[in-house]
């Protein structure tokens, strides 16, 4: 079973989009995929049409118990109207867990409860929280690869300094390695913010930045709108493609090293 992550510490960078696509073209293979959310804003739960303010069981439960049972992370997850797509849904009582962060363990709640259904999935992935605190440490230690969407915008660039940076610590902390891709999303060729910023994460960011990008594309609003993946919605539109270029991508790549950790490279800062 593969566990990947999205996340990043800008909201509005297409992260929950990336995360339902790419689960969505994995069991359009026939493979079983559990999504999770674990952000508070429940963005993947509405999307699936449960409503985050009222749902009773969801994530949260994870972060509320010392040991959770295999039946209970089972009773926590529910299917979508894809088949071969489940869902644990979020809850806007996420927003307590950094409350309890001095805990002990509460950095690896979601690695735990993943083991617990680890036999019954082919692919985990993670929608994890615009913010750094306990629920993002919880995504990045889970995950064999994280995916880090970037908008092509300029500000973009800057939160992406800052999720590296935070790669930076995790890795260092866990002492596990942590492979990661940036996907540049919303790429609007039209527009001279999305080329330069699409250049510089090319020049800046080379090693890991995926060689194609996520275009702007309206039918990621119209299939949230009707609840569907949008391999479902509509299989042949510019982004759905795009996203099946990069699941090939990411399933060519190398499985998570476990003899060291990769530490993430800094771009030189600019004079300014």
């Amino acid at each position: 079973m593969k566990t990947w992550a999205v996340a990043n510490q800008k909201g509005g960078v297409g992260k929950t989009t990336t995360a339902i696509s790419l689960g969505g073209l994995l069991a359009d293979q026939g493979q079983r995929v559990l999504l999770i959310d674990i952000d508070p804003q429940g963005s993947m739960t509405s999307y699936f049409g449960h409503d985050p303010e009222h749902i009773h069981t969801s994530s949260t439960n994870l972060f509320s118990t010392d040991k959770i049972r295999r039946s209970e992370v089972q009773a926590l997850i529910r299917p979508t109207n894809s088949e071969g797509l489940y869902l644990m849904p979020a809850s806007i009582g996420l927003a307590t867990v950094e409350r309890k962060a001095t805990q002990g363990g509460m950095g690896l709640k979601v690695t735990r409860a993943i083991a617990q259904v680890s036999h019954d999935f082919d692919h985990v992935i993670i929608d994890s929280p615009p913010g750094l605190g306990a629920l993002m440490i919880n995504a990045l230690a889970a995950s064999d690869h994280l995916l880090v969407p970037v908008q092509t915008e300029f500000l973009a660039l800057k939160g992406l300094e800052r999720m590296l940076r935070t790669i930076t610590m995790v890795t260092k902390s866990l002492k596990q390695a942590l492979d990661y891709t940036i996907i540049p999303t919303m790429y609007d060729q039209r527009t001279r913010a999305s080329v330069l910023t699409l250049e510089t994460l090319r020049t800046d960011y080379a090693q890991h930045t995926w060689s194609s990008v996520i275009p702007v594309d309206t039918s990621f609003r119209e299939a949230s709108k009707q609840g569907e993946t949008p391999s479902r919605y509509d299989s042949q539109s510019h982004g759905v493609r795009a996203y099946q270029a990069l699941l090939e991508r990411l399933q060519q790549a190398p499985s998570k090293q476990d003899d060291s950790f990769i530490i993430p490279d800094l771009p030189a800062r600019r004079a300014s």
